[in-house]
């Protein structure tokens, strides 16, 4: 599957994060896989491990996300992941309009490793909560740096303030798989 080299949008950029990319490296029966990878990432700032559960606001700290839009839909899901290992999953009927929690039975796996100048977020999610393909959909971050500096990345941005849940940063497709 493509990797995506996502862009921090000009109105907040980073201080020292110097690219970040993403990508859904596996999508099977029982699980979808990403990773996202940070680099320059020593002034970033990630939330304390709190363990596994879901949790609103994730997108106020350090926090990796996944919109998905169904082919035709005007609805879409949100999946917020973060490296305190905390999730949250939306469903909105359009474009910021009815949300409510989607339906999750397992709790996504949030992985995150560190180095010295890069970080690697990896995340599984259920494939159980997932839409059916195919989709639409995009790759996001929320970075948070020291001095409480955000940045916001994405494949694709709209031009004058970042806003994840606009139309431009449903900028990748997966298709359904082929028949055999």
């Amino acid at each position: 599957m493509e990797t995506f080299e996502l862009v921090s949008h000009p109105a907040h950029p980073p201080l020292g994060v110097t690219g970040l990319s993403a990508r859904l490296l596996s999508l099977d029966a029982n699980w979808l896989t990403l990773r996202w990878k940070v680099e320059g990432a020593g002034a970033l700032v990630l939330p304390a491990l709190a363990g596994k559960g879901r949790a609103n606001g994730l997108w106020q700290a350090t926090c990796f996300e996944l919109f998905l839009r169904p082919d035709g839909g005007e609805g879409y899901a949100e999946f917020n992941l973060s490296p305190s290992e905390r999730w949250a999953a939306y469903d909105f009927t359009g474009y910021r309009e009815g949300m409510a929690d989607r339906p999750v039975s397992r709790d996504p796996v949030c992985t995150a490793r560190r180095g010295q100048s890069v970080l690697i977020f990896d995340a599984a999610i259920p494939a159980a909560a997932l839409p059916p393909l195919p989709w639409a959909y995009g790759l996001t971050a929320v970075i948070e740096e020291e001095g409480g500096r955000k940045s916001y990345w994405a494949i694709a941005h709209r031009e004058d303030r970042p806003d994840f849940h606009h139309e431009a940063c449903f900028a990748a497709r997966l298709a359904a798989p082929s028949a055999p």
